[in-house]
């Protein structure tokens, strides 16, 4: 669909693609680079920073809170977010986000994130608020 660059500067840095955009879900990708990772210390594969997970499931809230933003308001932005850390996701390997809202209301929207590996391995959960500027 687009690169997340467009709209949100940062998502280029982290190389957040958006794959799906509608109001009721929101779906992007991002490659695990070594720049991403956490140190190896000789452990066997890196694998992804716990920031770029909370990073990536932000992104798609916040895009879901654009999506469903009421005539007149000024934008949205995160009010609270919350991480399950699941599985590992190692460098090389695509990371799948799907995000559905659990509410859209007037003044805030709370959106559950979904990241999982292309074999379906979930590794993180997010839930998060966006409210409405």
């Amino acid at each position: 669909m687009s690169n997340a660059a467009d709209i949100v500067p940062f998502a280029k840095t982290m190389g957040i693609k958006i794959t799906e955009m509608t109001k009721e879900k929101i779906r992007g990708e991002m490659l695990v680079r070594p720049d991403i990772c956490t140190a190896g210390n000789g452990r066997g594969t890196p694998s992804i920073h716990g920031g770029a997970v909370m990073t990536f499931a932000d992104v798609l809230g916040a895009f879901g809170g654009f999506a469903n933003l009421p005539e007149g308001s000024n934008g949205t932005t995160t009010s609270e977010s919350k991480t399950n850390f699941l599985n590992a996701a190692p460098e090389g390997q695509i990371v799948y986000g799907e995000a559905v809202p659990l509410k859209v209301g007037r003044r805030q929207s709370v959106w559950q994130s979904r990241l999982s590996l292309e074999d379906g391995t979930l590794v993180a959960v997010v839930t998060q608020t966006q409210i409405v500027l």
